[in-house]
């Protein structure tokens, strides 16, 4: 079984070395998320003296509620709303062929270096924002407007399980989208498309649980909300005990069911590849 891995691995670890050796991206990624992030975190905080001015209920605490706007900052670059660029490109010059001439299974090795690509972009991020949003701002006396403790340990346990399945959810969903660059030949359009459904229905704009009561149930069992919403959720509490376990083994539907989706339209998609020049 490991010989058969093999390759698959090398091509999720060769990917993710190189792409940590953008650390100027790293840096720039980050400080922009914290820009955008304490903008939001004002709004919220605008929007929450209102509405206890107004005496109405909130279903997320302020505290819960910057705590997801600085977990959704982290995790950005997790969100699905582009195809890999390095998939693109070889789509764009005719490389993809010679992923017709690997003796791997194409799709397996696609998601292996999709994957290595989107975790070597989150893994810096989410250490910096963690370091800077939940040691420096507390130290610094501004502890309510950064990144909480999770509600626990059995919290913290399970949402490092929700970000191995975000990760991989977030993978299925991209490889949908490469699967669609390679059939359209271009992917201007479709990651045009589907960026503000991703931010939007992840949780990434504006915490799901803050949207309308009659859309909640929708909400959560959309598979973008396993990306961002569900390991938020789980970290401060709001999924506990079978919720959480029930949230968990939803990420798990919704990326083999991706996964099979994802299988099919490839092959249909790589039968009808056709590579022109010489």
């Amino acid at each position: 079984m490991s010989m058969v891995m093999r390759p698959y691995m090398a091509a999720f670890v060769s990917r993710f070395l190189v792409m940590l050796q953008y650390r100027t991206a790293a840096w720039a990624g980050f400080a922009t998320q914290c820009w955008w992030g304490g903008i939001k975190a004002m709004v919220l905080a605008a929007f929450y003296g209102s509405a206890a001015a107004a005496q109405a209920p909130a279903p997320l605490s302020l505290e819960q509620a910057i705590t997801y706007v600085w977990l959704a900052q982290g995790l950005f670059a997790l969100l699905p709303w582009g195809s890999d660029p390095e998939i693109a490109q070889a789509v764009r010059t005719g490389s993809v062929a010679y992923d017709r001439l690997r003796p791997v299974d194409a799709y397996i090795f696609w998601f292996a270096r999709s994957a290595g690509w989107t975790a070597a972009r989150v893994l810096p991020r989410m250490a910096m924002m963690a370091a800077f949003t939940g040691v420096a701002l507390p130290l610094a006396g501004l502890g309510a407007w950064g990144l909480q403790p999770p509600a626990g340990g059995a919290a913290l346990a399970a949402f490092a399980v929700a970000l191995l399945l975000a990760l991989l959810l977030s993978t299925s969903l991209v490889m949908l989208l490469n699967v669609a660059t390679a059939a359209a030949l271009n992917e201007r359009g479709i990651n045009t498309l589907a960026a503000p459904v991703v931010i939007v229905f992840s949780g990434n704009l504006l915490p799901l649980a803050l949207l309308p009561d009659a859309w909640q149930a929708a909400l959560l069992l959309q598979p973008l909300a396993g990306v961002v919403d569900i390991p938020a959720r789980i970290y401060f509490g709001r999924l506990a005990g079978l919720d959480a376990l029930a949230a968990l083994a939803l990420q798990g539907l919704w990326t083999l069911l991706l996964v099979l989706l994802g299988r099919a339209c490839m092959a249909r998609t790589m039968r009808r590849l056709e590579v022109q020049g010489g």
